[in-house]
């Protein structure tokens, strides 16, 4: 299976102004980040707020420019792609944001908000064209096309979400990222939506970048997991082998606090001590070492990410 999204060694720092000297100071959002999307797959990335997961997002659009490293869509370069091509690769791209409250513009009706695609990138369809692609896509995210001139304010959240969906799919792209597309929603609509994600992927053959901070969310769509800390990758799995075989310590406190059914049947919840480093002077080494209940005299030495097997990779002095 070839991989659809190939990431590089990313890097994207953005500069916070001054402080008390002459030095420029960078906040290190993504660090030297590298991973790859299988055609076909959902590639889950998971991690606390702040850890760079959206702004990881957001580069692979080319939405913001990196500071260093590359990303390959289908073996080329998307930075080094001229403006006309990069516009012609958007069709293929596309995104689902986070709150379904704010990303639809509440002055346009629905049918100008997912047809807009349609008028970007097919200006060529006539209006009649554009509305008949716009009530089929519709009914395929289980909306009504009679609602098509209705406005954004007269929907509910998870209705919302599915009209954002709608737009990213309009234009038959192979690629979507889902930027926390579950996490506004109550959780009796987040398995609706999640579910309707994977029957389209399976009906278009869709690629997934699937952003959240809930692991339960990523294990039930994901087929692999990437797990981030403070912008760096500290480990990357297929999804049963995460959750059964966890190696870096990071891993095995997030999937400690996963609720379960009967609490007290399984291992016990690891508790993290003090708080997340700034991401403008991060720790030197290990970026976990700070809070690694497992941590050892090594961890002052930045680990690389190491293939331990079966696809099964990690950033820990642990498995060297």
């Amino acid at each position: 299976m070839s991989d659809l999204i190939r990431v590089e060694h990313l890097k994207k720092y953005f500069a916070v102004g001054k402080g008390l000297g002459s030095e420029r100071k960078f906040v290190r959002a993504v660090d030297d980040v590298s991973f790859s999307v299988p055609e076909g797959k959902t590639v889950g990335l998971v991690g606390e707020s702040g850890c760079g997961k959206s702004t990881t997002g957001r580069l692979i659009l080319n939405l913001i420019q990196p500071t260093s490293g590359a990303v390959y869509f289908e073996g080329e370069n998307i930075y080094g792609l001229s403006q006309r091509k990069m516009r012609a690769l958007r069709r293929k791209m596309q995104i689902v944001f986070q709150d379904p409250y704010s990303s639809l513009n509440p002055r346009m009706r629905i049918s100008e908000i997912v047809g807009e695609p349609l008028q970007c990138h097919r200006p060529e369809l006539s209006s009649a064209e554009r509305g008949r692609l716009v009530g089929a896509v519709l009914e395929q995210v289980g909306l009504d096309p009679k609602y098509a001139d209705r406005f954004a304010h007269e929907f509910s959240g998870g209705q919302r979400q599915r009209i954002g969906i709608a737009r990213a799919i309009i234009l038959n792209p192979q690629f979507v990222i889902c930027d926390e597309a579950v996490s506004a929603l109550d959780v009796s609509v987040q398995s609706q939506v999640l579910n309707l994600l994977q029957d389209l992927q399976a009906e278009k053959h869709l690629t997934y970048l699937f952003i959240a901070h809930n692991l339960s969310v990523v294990k039930h769509i994901s087929d692999v997991i990437c797990v981030m800390y403070l912008g760096k990758v500290m480990e990357i799995a297929p999804k049963h082998e995460l959750f059964d075989r966890p190696l870096h310590p990071y891993t095995q406190a997030l999937i400690s606090a996963v609720p379960v059914p009967e609490p007290g049947a399984g291992s016990s919840r690891i508790i993290l001590e003090g708080d997340i480093p700034s991401p403008v002077n991060p720790p030197e080494g290990c970026r976990f070492r700070t809070r690694c209940f497992k941590k050892c005299p090594q961890c002052e030495q930045e680990p690389q990410l190491k293939d331990v097997g079966g696809g099964h990779f990690v950033a820990c002095h642990l498995y060297e």
